[in-house]
């Protein structure tokens, strides 16, 4: 027997279960067909594992460093396994919110793999979907109105560095390490590839970073890319850019040695473990595109602005469409492409609205252009800049290094983009968002009345030295 449905969703990510609810908000019988557990990568194998490790580690350096804000702090210790069991605890905990919220809009949950079906006698168009169960019990049938893709992604390989959950390492295996290793490499420098680098430096790992590019958050504005690899290198990381790793000199006898090519000279590496860090790739394959007319570009399901793909009502959002790659970009995504298939006629998701988070320490944040790519695009820029370390509170945290960077059209005063540097910089980083997105200026941003003393007072700073005119800068 058949089940209908106005809505069946593949993947209960971030995308997934956000779309889920907003739907049932609609008033749409919808149900999520999802292999492993609510929540996704994000939950379970991304933002907050990740996110626990990184205030664990944060809080072991504050920790060592007590004696210098006068607590005297001898014999610290780290227990990894507590870390790794308050990890767990907290994924469990929003697990299971998760799974209430979801319970309580009454949605219908499909524990298996789900695939999509061509036209059939259920259905004259693509887009039922056969549920192959978890538990072994005969196979579903859903036949909804509207079917939305959010399958997410899997960690990228790199041919010849296959991981093999010991010595080479992706992000998932990482997140299940039971002991630090004493060293590890970390092939490549974007948003993954620092954050633990950062939190392994600070559990007290020796960490070389492998770039193939030639700086490393190559998509963040260049002056924050300088910083972040000034503030990484003062932690003892040692960063090589412009690499090319030799997959073929790969050595796993007492660990990892391997070759690497650098401007031309041949430099041998060699650490205990190393962590894949080049990425994600969509997670597609063997659900049944093949049986609709849904386009794939370089891997990615193709999508109009409201998340549409070929077939009218197929819809897909999240990393299995490429974008942004973040869980709140995607949870957008599906709230929008809800609200579409329902009639409600939302506005496009205007992507340089949305914050971009690296919670190294020091964190990062950024909303919109980079200066660099506001020059591009043939802007006439002008910025202000002011710095962490006139900053009172960001001198009683004890983290005084970073600063504020605001970049604005020079002709309309637009607001183009903020970039952040500094303690707490992924919390403040709303403003910024809220700015943009009420089309504020530079002057506007200024004129608002900032608590003293707070970091956010550096971010009115920077939006007056975008006219020169920082009191304290």
């Amino acid at each position: 027997m058949a089940a209908e449905y106005d809505l069946v969703i593949l993947g209960g990510g971030t995308g997934g279960y956000v779309a889920a609810i907003r739907a049932a908000q609609l008033g749409l019988k919808t149900a999520i067909v999802e292999k492993d557990k609510l929540g996704g990568t994000c939950l379970h194998r991304g933002c907050i594992p990740t996110k626990a490790l990184l205030r664990s580690a944060e809080v072991y350096t504050q920790a060592k460093a007590g004696n210098e804000f006068g607590v005297v702090t001898n014999g610290i210790s780290l227990d990894f396994s507590i870390v790794q069991e308050r990890k767990r605890n907290i994924i469990e905990q929003l697990y299971n919110g998760v799974k209430l919220l979801i319970k309580k809009r009454k949605i219908d949950i499909y524990n298996g793999i789900g695939r999509i079906l061509g036209p059939s006698i259920f259905s004259p168009l693509p887009g039922t979907v056969s549920v192959e169960m978890k538990n072994g019990s005969e196979n579903e049938m859903l036949i909804p109105k509207n079917l939305l893709i959010s399958t997410g992604s899997i960690p990228r390989q790199i041919e010849g560095l296959e991981t093999d959950g010991e010595r080479i390492l992706t992000s998932d295996d990482a997140l299940e390490m039971e002991t630090l290793p004493g060293s590890i490499i970390v092939a490549g420098g974007g948003v993954i590839g620092l954050e633990w680098a950062s939190l392994l430096s600070d559990f007290g790992v020796q960490v070389t970073i492998l770039e193939s590019g030639q700086r490393i958050i190559s998509g963040e504005d260049l002056d924050i890319s300088r910083q972040m690899k000034k503030a990484l290198t003062k932690k003892g990381i040692k960063i090589f850019t412009g690499v090319r790793i030799l997959a073929d000199s790969l050595k796993k006898e007492n660990g990892i040695s391997i070759a690497a090519e650098i401007s031309g000279e041949i430099k041998e590496f060699s650490a205990e473990k190393m962590l894949l860090a080049v990425g994600r790739k969509p997670n597609i394959r063997d659900i049944g595109l093949e049986n609709t007319t849904i386009e794939i570009e370089n891997g990615y399901i193709v999508t109009n602005e409201f998340f549409q793909t070929k077939e009218p009502h197929i819809y897909a959002v999240g990393d299995c469409i490429g974008g942004m790659q973040l869980a709140h970009a995607a949870s957008r995504e599906g709230i929008t492409a809800v609200e579409h298939m329902a009639g409600k006629k939302p506005a496009p998701v205007d992507y340089n609205l949305i914050p971009r988070c690296i919670y190294t320490s020091p964190e990062t944040a950024s909303m919109g252009l980079s200066e660099e790519q506001a020059r591009e695009k043939g802007y006439r820029v002008k910025t202000g800049k002011f710095p962490m370390r006139a900053n009172g509170r960001a001198l009683v945290f004890g983290e005084a290094e970073g600063f504020v960077k605001v970049i604005a059209d020079h002709e309309t005063d637009d607001l183009l983009g903020v970039h952040i540097i500094g303690p707490h910089a992924t919390e403040m980083i709303s403003e910024a968002a809220l700015a943009g997105f009420l089309n504020a200026t530079p002057w506007e941003v200024a004129n608002v009345v900032h608590p003293h003393p707070t970091l956010s007072e550096a971010i009115m700073e920077a939006a007056l030295a975008v006219e020169g005119k920082a009191i304290h800068g």
